[in-house]
């Protein structure tokens, strides 16, 4: 019985995110559905991470987290919280970003229904930034990200486990490539 990885999606994304489908197929193919959790997350940060927590809370067996884009900011804020390791990929670091960006009305990728991102929401945002413990993590960063400066992430992870390559955008065109160096990191 080996552990769990718990995939956080990103803004306006979903478990339907090419990267969670990726890794959660690459998990299938090799037995391990059942140890493979990526639910939806709610627009509201608070909300995300009071589920994710009750999640966490509940299982009973060693746990990994990936976060991709704002789901790596769950991720860091989760894993320092509840003492994970994590992957993080294209991170935001809401410590270096207006958390205001991502206020407005907003469609989820996937064509779900609209939701209003608040300044509410944003001062959530804002107040779960947790600086990290090093150890934890492995920072995945591609330096052609459109959306976010890796600059940012790679300065806010300094001592974490970097890998940072040339090109790509922020959908981490490398992902499929590094899938199994990801469940080696995690144990599985």
């Amino acid at each position: 019985m080996g552990g769990l990885i718990l995939y956080l999606h990103g803004f306006c994304s979903s478990p339907g995110a090419m990267k969670a489908r990726l890794l959660g197929a690459e998990m299938a193919r090799r037995g391990l559905a059942g140890q493979f959790l990526c639910p939806q997350l709610s627009p509201a940060p608070d909300e995300a991470v009071a589920d994710l927590t009750r999640l966490i809370e509940g299982c009973k067996r060693p746990l990994t987290l990936v976060g991709s884009s704002l789901g790596g900011h769950y991720a860091t804020h989760l894993a320092e919280k509840h003492d994970l390791r994590a992957v993080l990929v294209n991170p935001a670091v809401i410590a270096r970003l207006d958390a205001g960006w991502f206020v407005g009305e907003h469609l989820p990728f996937d064509g779900g229904p609209a939701f209003q991102f608040t300044h509410k929401h944003a001062q959530q945002l804002a107040a779960q930034v947790t600086p990290p413990t090093p150890e934890r993590y492995w920072l995945l960063l591609e330096t052609g990200d459109e959306t976010l400066d890796y600059h940012q992430a790679q300065d806010f992870y300094f001592g974490c486990r970097q890998s940072i390559f040339e090109g790509g955008d922020h959908s981490f065109t490398r992902f499929p490539q590094l899938l199994p160096q990801i469940l080696e990191f995690a144990g599985i």
